[in-house]
């Protein structure tokens, strides 16, 4: 029964780590309180524009990958740090490509918000033309 409990323990303590991460990524990361405004915004024109369930399937996981993401970049950016505090090319190089992925993400995740909401706001533009 102890180790049930110590197994309980130590996957509860995991969330905690998890979830420090997470206030760490908006606390210290400017960009990533961007994004949470973003999502705001995304959000509530979605229940504005009354998307279907698997359109919210589709933002989610958008919204999700972006700040996955972005927490993938941060980490990197603070192992980079400490690894190499000097400015070194590779350092540079490790940086440019996780902030690269972030934009990649952000990028196709603008694509398709654009597939799902523009057809929705045309409509509501030509109906009350």
């Amino acid at each position: 029964m102890s180790r049930l409990i110590t197994y309980i323990r130590k996957r509860a303590k995991s969330f905690v780590y998890a979830f420090r991460g997470i206030r760490l990524l908006f606390v210290t990361q400017p960009n990533a309180r961007i994004h949470a405004m973003a999502i705001g915004l995304i959000t509530g024109l979605g229940i504005w524009l009354s998307l279907d369930t698997w359109e919210w399937c589709i933002i989610a996981l958008c919204m999700g990958l972006v700040l996955a993401t972005e927490a993938i970049n941060s980490s990197i950016e603070f192992l980079t740090d400490l690894a190499s505090p000097e400015i070194h090319p590779l350092a540079e190089k490790a940086k440019d490509l996780a902030a690269g992925a972030v934009l990649i993400t952000v990028l196709f995740g603008a694509i398709v918000w654009a597939l799902i909401y523009l057809p929705k706001l045309f409509s509501l533009i030509e109906a009350t033309a």
